[in-house]
């Protein structure tokens, strides 16, 4: 079993570091506000660390998972400086390729080992241990944590060099904006053209219009109701850091940009923390 540290008990990373517990890892937790890291360590029974130098110290593998790119700069920095050499930093993050490589440049200089993973699956498959994982990074460090992460996910892959798993994330991320707005479009024209939605679904989902947005979600977007999943504020995060990509690499990405300014008008609405289905909201708004 490996002695472990989990930075971030957001939504995502509160269940998967109880599955490294459940796992029979020894695990060490550290979050910004500390009474979540004192609930975690009760109700799985491993350690609250007051600091994140304190959690890091002695482990072969710390994982991370908080916001954005200043985010993991913050906890990055202190963690690399109390790290033993020959430990590995897996990013859980959905950040930029750049951070990425600027990490695993600096924790290369440090001898430590680092991995970018982002995950998908949101909060459902975090908490059913059923996360895809993209990963950047080293043979070597990939192969020291995947049986590890395996805890908490159906698939992990590991796409090149460091910066790989994020850039990878970010095509993720612009094929589920085309798809939800598209959703969105489609239910929200056969409502209006006085159809059942439900039947429609029916007759449509086992055909090429199938998806898991549409099985999953469709229900609660008839229903409008947005408080299952991943929040509108993190997908505007996500598709900024994809677009600022688009610009360097000159990738062309005209429905994620305007899917991005749709979501603009959801935050404007007050859904800021609605999941992403709630962009047939936008649609329906008198």
């Amino acid at each position: 079993m490996a002695k472990c540290a989990f930075i971030g008990l957001g939504v995502m990373g509160y269940p998967m570091a109880g599955f490294l517990k459940k796992a029979d890892h020894e695990v060490r937790v550290w979050n910004r506000t500390a009474q979540k890291a004192t609930d975690w360590a009760e109700q799985y029974g491993g350690v609250a660390a007051d600091t994140i130098e304190a959690a890091v110290a002695d482990c072969d593998l710390v994982f991370a998972c908080v916001g954005d790119d200043p985010d993991v700069r913050a906890i990055a920095t202190p963690a690399f400086a109390a790290m033993k050499a020959g430990a590995v930093f897996v990013d859980h993050t959905t950040a930029s390729a750049a951070l990425a490589r600027e990490l695993a440049k600096t924790a290369k200089a440090r001898q430590l080992g680092f991995v970018d993973a982002p995950v998908s699956g949101g909060q459902a498959g975090a908490e059913a241990g059923q996360l895809t994982i993209m990963c950047g990074g080293h043979e070597v460090d990939f192969a020291r944590a995947e049986p590890v992460m395996a805890v908490y996910a159906k698939a992990i892959t590991l796409m090149g060099e460091a910066g790989a798993g994020q850039l990878t994330k970010m095509v993720n991320q612009i094929c589920i904006a085309g798809v939800v707005e598209g959703l969105a479009e489609g239910l929200h024209f056969a409502k209006r053209a006085g159809l059942d939605g439900e039947r429609v679904i029916e007759a449509i989902s086992k055909g090429a219009a199938q998806s898991w947005q549409m099985e999953n979600r469709y229900q609660t977007m008839l229903r409008g109701e947005f408080d299952f999943g991943f929040a509108v504020d993190w997908m505007r995060k996500d598709l900024r850091i994809t677009l600022e990509e688009a610009r360097e690499n000159g990738a062309r990405l005209p429905v994620a940009a305007l899917v991005d300014q749709f979501y603009a008008d959801v935050q404007a609405m007050g859904g800021k923390r609605w999941d992403t289905s709630s962009l047939i909201a936008r649609l329906e708004k008198d």
